[in-house]
């Protein structure tokens, strides 16, 4: 099958002000693409938007929380305004919590699944109109490789991310008569202000890692894995084994995360 071209493509990035939004956006920057960006942070999108607009990129940016309905119509809005459709909606928003389930209030799941999860299916659902008549579409939905297998003390964090998983698996199905692939990403841990950014930690861990993987790194296998129209990207080796590990071994790798994993 022939590679996706993104040259030109009218793209939406949710999350887009640092990290791994970021450095989607600059990866996607080689394409010459027509970028719609999102985030709370009015400062670092416009710095952002500076930064594409000076290669030649077009780029609009809506400042809110992607949580809101109102912000979600926005963005389309804008996207279909400003560029006359939707080719590609990357859906990137995402928080953390930290700490053990039983300790915490309710509100904290409520907050992580808002934002991990229902923003990105309702920024979808009404993003698939305008999709469906796209040029050569695509949606991709960032997810973690602790949508494959959970561990202790990030309960709603795994819990949100295993929702991502199966609606992308779902709607990939849904679509396949569509000419809209979905492409699930799940990463290992990468070194950004995430655990800085938390809705609660309340472990008094210091969760940073040395074998945290660069956001450019990543970004530039998420671009090569929407050019080669893959299903699902995770990454690193580290993500893939543990994956494999938990389906084959189900048991034995319960019981090695219940004792390491806290």
């Amino acid at each position: 099958m022939a590679r996706r071209n993104l040259v030109g493509k009218r793209i939406i990035l949710t999350g887009a002000s640092s990290g791994l939004g970021k450095a989607i956006a600059l990866a996607l920057n080689h394409y010459n693409p027509r970028l719609v960006l999102n985030a709370r942070r009015e400062s670092q999108l416009v710095s952002l938007a500076t930064e594409l607009r000076k290669t030649g990129t077009e780029c609009e940016y809506v400042v809110g929380d992607v949580t809101n309905p109102e912000t979600q119509s926005k963005i389309v809005e804008k996207c279909v305004d400003v560029y006359e459709g939707i080719d590609l909606l990357i859906n990137n928003a995402g928080i953390g919590a930290m700490g053990p389930f039983k300790d915490a209030k309710p509100d904290r799941l409520r907050k992580v699944f808002e934002i991990n999860f229902f923003s990105m299916a309702e920024l979808t659902r009404i993003s698939l109109p305008h999709l469906s008549v796209g040029d050569d579409a695509m949606i991709v939905n960032i997810g973690s490789v602790l949508g494959h297998r959970a561990v202790p003390l990030k309960l709603e964090y795994c819990a949100s991310k295993f929702a991502v998983h199966g609606f992308s698996d779902a709607l990939r199905a849904e679509l396949a008569d569509a000419s809209i692939d979905v492409l699930h990403v799940c990463p290992s841990t990468i070194d950004t202000e995430f655990f800085n950014a938390a809705v609660e930690d309340t472990t008094g861990k210091n969760w940073k890692s040395n074998s945290a993987m660069k956001p450019n790194y990543v970004a530039d296998k998420i671009v090569q894995s929407i050019i080669r129209r893959k299903h699902e990207l995770i990454i690193p080796w580290s993500a893939k084994f543990l994956t494999w590990f938990d389906r084959l071994l189900p048991s034995l790798a319960n019981r090695i995360i219940a004792r390491f994993g806290q």
